[in-house]
């Protein structure tokens, strides 16, 4: 049997504080939301706050259980399906066309101008000329989360592509490799963190983008619940809604995390 390689005491020493670091944030994390609920519920039982306006823990979370026997996990597949949709389209076609800007500096410097002013320009204002282009439903949704991730993927991997180390290039350039290979053998492999820093913005700006088309034209899903709970003023709806978007974003970004974490321990090796 192989000998198990063993670690110095520093070493062991390191292991645990960084472990017992990790807890301590974890019990801040999970302290900090606990004390955010009790104080929300007294402050509402006491009449420190409108609890019509701003509901309480409690109210949510009967309305969560009734929310349950009433399609709720319909409407959050419907929006967690339109957001995947929209974000991977998103990144796909983002990171396509931050390689052709790469691969063409002429087409880079036309397009630069447009790109800065498509980046800043508010993409829900183009929500009703989106719905008369695609039509109303899923397309619309999609099309919106498609439109305000899409701009950040291109920045973000064309800066991150310009950026590689031109060390890395020269000595390829040295040996004979083409644009080709220096691509995909250094620029891309160089930039997957960057792929994945996008990635993690993007997932969010996706559902925004889902949100605020669900708000517009959608029969179904979170952004659906939130606008139908304020239209008949059930803010208690209102709020579960917001608190599980919260939480449905919170775990696709850990999704997103641990995908990261697979391809580079895959990298690594």
């Amino acid at each position: 049997m192989e000998n198990k390689p063993t670690l110095s005491t520093e070493r062991e020493s390191y292991l645990k504080k960084k472990k017992k670091r990790n807890r301590m944030v974890r019990v801040c994390q999970v302290g900090i939301l606990l004390l955010f609920l009790a104080q929300w519920e007294i402050t509402a039982r006491l009449g420190w706050i409108d609890p019509f306006i701003l509901s309480q823990p409690s109210r949510v979370w009967n309305t969560f259980l009734t929310m349950m026997q009433n399609g709720l996990p319909m409407h959050i597949g419907v929006t967690v399906y339109e957001t995947l949709v929209g974000f991977l389209l998103g990144a796909v076609f983002g990171t396509l066309f931050a390689v052709i800007l790469w691969w063409s500096g002429f087409i880079s410097k036309v397009s630069e101008p447009y790109l800065v002013v498509l980046n800043s320009l508010p993409k829900i204002a183009l929500g009703p000329v989106i719905i008369v282009l695609v039509g109303a439903g899923t397309k619309a949704i999609v099309f919106m989360a498609l439109a305000i991730s899409l701009i950040v993927t291109v920045m973000e991997m064309l800066n991150g592509f310009r950026g590689t180390n031109r060390e890395y290039i020269r000595m390829a350039q040295t040996f004979g490799a083409n644009k080709r290979q220096i691509f995909t053998k250094i620029v891309f492999p160089y930039n997957i963190s960057t792929l994945f820093n996008s990635l993690k913005i993007n997932i969010g700006l996706s559902l925004v983008g889902v949100i605020a088309g669900e708000f517009l034209v959608s029969r179904a899903g979170l952004g659906y619940l939130i606008v139908y709970g304020g239209q008949v003023f059930k803010l208690d709806l209102v709020m579960a809604s917001v608190i599980i978007l919260a939480v449905v974003a919170a775990l696709m970004y850990e999704a997103v995390v641990l995908l990261q974490k697979l391809v580079l321990h895959w990298y690594g090796h």
